[in-house]
C-alpha cells in the first residue's frame, strides 16, 4: 500500500510551529529564522517530503506545464525537436507532456482535450499527415491558450510558426543534382496538404525551371514520409518511366525507402541512379550508400517554438511570429 504523502500540515505539527512558517521556509523566504528553517529543511529531506503540485497549481492558477503534440515518436526528427523544446521548458521552470496522434487528425483532436483537461499552459503542435481543418487548433485560439505550430503547420492559420526554409532546401539540392550531370530527376513528394510539401515541390520545380529542365508530371509522384511509402512510389516511378537519373525524396525516410528498391532491382547507386533525401535522420549516415541529404538544424526548431510559446505566456498580447531556419546540403556517397 502507498503511503501518503507527507504534507505541509504534517510538518507543522510534527515541529510545533505554523503551517505558515514551515511554507516560508520551503519556499527560502528571507522573513524566517535561519534555525527554523533548517529544522524545516531536515525534518522535510528525512521524510521524504514532497510538495503537491496539483495543490499549488490550483492555488496560483499555474500547472507549470506545457503540451507538445506531434505525428509520431517513431520519427527520428521529432525526438531531436522534443529535446529542444524540454530542454528550453526546463530552463524556465516548467515539465512538458507529449502526446502523438499516430498521424491521425481523430487522434490529434483527443490529444488536444486531453492537454487542456491536463491543464497544459500552452501548447506545441506539428500537425498529422491527414490533418485538414483546424477547428481544434481554432478552439484553442478562441480559449486563450499560447499556441505554436512547428514543421508541420497550417498554412491559412494564424498563429506563431517555426519551421525550416524548405523551398531552398528543395532547390539548392535539386540545384545540386543538375550540377553533377542528372537530367531526369524524379520526386516523391509529401502529402499535398501540408505546407512543407508543397514548398519543397516548389523548391524541385523552379530548379528544373532554372536547369533548363522541361517538367514531366509523371515524374512527381506523391507519397507520405514513411518508407513504404518510398517503396511503393519509386516501384511506380520505375515502372512508368524510364532513364531516371536521380530521385529526390520529401524525407530521408522515403529516400531510405527508394534505395531498397533500386538495391533489390540492382540499380547502382550513385552510377545510375543518385538518390537524395530530406531531413539529415542519423541513419542516413549509415546507410549504405550513405545519403546525401539536406540537414535542418531540428534541435534548433523545437528550441525556437519553445522560445515563442513562452515569450507569448510573459505576454499573450504578441503577434503571430514566423521563424524561418536555414538548411545546408550534406552532400555524401548517393550522389555523384
Amino acid at each position: 500500500m502507498r503511503k501518503p504523502n507527507l504534507t505541509i500540515n504534517d510538518i507543522a505539527k510534527a515541529l510545533n510551529i505554523s503551517k505558515s512558517t514551515v511554507s516560508r521556509a520551503l519556499r527560502d523566504t528571507h522573513d524566517i529564522n535561519p534555525k527554523t528553517k533548517l529544522r524545516v529543511l531536515e525534518f522535510a529531506a528525512k521524510h521524504d517530503y514532497h510538495p503537491d503540485i496539483l495543490a499549488q497549481s490550483l492555488r496560483s492558477r499555474s500547472t507549470k506545464t506545457i503540451g507538445v503534440i506531434v505525428p509520431a515518436y517513431n520519427i527520428p526528427f521529432y525526438s531531436t525537436a522534443i529535446g529542444g523544446i524540454q530542454d528550453y521548458a526546463m530552463k524556465m521552470g516548467y515539465n512538458v507532456i507529449v502526446c502523438h496522434s499516430n498521424e491521425q487528425y481523430e487522434i490529434e483532436i483527443k490529444n488536444v482535450e486531453a492537454l487542456l483537461n491536463a491543464g497544459v499552459e500552452g501548447i506545441i503542435i506539428s500537425v498529422a499527415r491527414d490533418t485538414e481543418k483546424n477547428e481544434h487548433i481554432k478552439k484553442l485560439k478562441n480559449k486563450g491558450i499560447p499556441l505554436v505550430l512547428f514543421n508541420r503547420v497550417i498554412e491559412d492559420f494564424k498563429s506563431a510558426k517555426v519551421v525550416v526554409n524548405d523551398y531552398y532546401g528543395a532547390k539548392n539540392m535539386v540545384d545540386y543534382l543538375i550540377k553533377t550531370g542528372c537530367k531526369k530527376i524524379a520526386h516523391i513528394t509529401g502529402p499535398n496538404n501540408l505546407l512543407l510539401s508543397n514548398n519543397r515541390k516548389e523548391g524541385y520545380l523552379d530548379a528544373l525551371k532554372d536547369g533548363g529542365i522541361e517538367i514531366n508530371e509523371e515524374l512527381i509522384v506523391e507519397g507520405d514520409f514513411t518508407i513504404q511509402s518510398g517503396i511503393r512510389c519509386t516501384e511506380k516511378l520505375l515502372e512508368d518511366n524510364e532513364g531516371i537519373d536521380a530521385v529526390f525524396a520529401v524525407c530521408d525516410a522515403v529516400a531510405f525507402g527508394t534505395m531498397k528498391v533500386l538495391k533489390k532491382r540492382g540499380i547502382r547507386i550513385p552510377q545510375d541512379i543518385s538518390v537524395a533525401g530530406f531531413t539529415n535522420e542519423p541513419m542516413a549516415e549509415l546507410v549504405e550508400p550513405s545519403l546525401t541529404t539536406v540537414k535542418q538544424p531540428i534541435y534548433e526548431v523545437g528550441e525556437t517554438a519553445s522560445k515563442l510559446l513562452f515569450a507569448q505566456l510573459k505576454d499573450p498580447d504578441l503577434p503571430a511570429e514566423l521563424c524561418v531556419l536555414e538548411t545546408t546540403l550534406e552532400i555524401r556517397e548517393s550522389t555523384k
